[in-house]
């Protein structure tokens, strides 16, 4: 079985505003991140926010891990879940393959040019906890790397929505 969990705990520091909330073809960012896992996965989760159109789990160990205290939430929730691995994304990625998981093959597996979304194995919680405890840096790379993790060239590169300006060029490719 496999989560789906949407990282949305960011501070949208370069958006200016909440980018989960913002609009793309009439939907929240938040919602299309939901509804892209709700076609792949077993259950979908949103983690690092108090509410969403799907449950919510909140960062672990605490607020402010980055990317990596989303993704322990999600493999503690998976564990606990009987699911064996989870597929994450930020609730930033836009305009993804319709066959992502395929793409992605057997977790671990991330894609090339946005970490974040990415296949986990369940049984790799020990090893995020061990990057958060330890001294070293907290990033994705560094599980990917303690994982042997798998860089994967998508056909073409999801849309990152990181600043209004980015999602006004996306705007503009979908003809809105």
């Amino acid at each position: 079985m496999m989560l789906g969990a949407v990282l949305a705990g960011g501070q949208s520091s370069r958006f200016g505003s909440d980018k989960a909330l913002a609009m793309l073809d009439g939907e929240t960012l938040l919602a299309r991140a939901v509804a892209a896992l709700s076609r792949w996965c077993d259950a979908v989760v949103v983690v690092g926010r108090d509410s969403a159109p799907a449950p919510t789990l909140a960062d672990w160990p605490r607020p402010g891990m980055g990317p990596l205290g989303g993704i322990a939430a999600a493999l503690r929730h998976a564990g606990q879940s009987g699911c064996d691995e989870v597929l994450t994304l930020g609730v930033d990625c836009a305009d993804l393959p319709g066959d992502l998981p395929a793409l992605l093959g057997a977790a671990p597996a991330y894609a090339a040019s946005q970490p974040v979304i990415a296949r986990w194995p369940a049984s790799a919680l020990g090893d995020v906890e061990a990057i958060l405890n330890g001294p070293g840096k907290h990033s994705l790379r560094a599980l990917a790397e303690r994982l042997g993790a798998r860089a994967v060239q998508l056909p073409r590169d999801p849309a990152n929505i990181n600043t209004p300006a980015d999602l006004a060029e996306l705007e503009k490719r979908h003809g809105l």
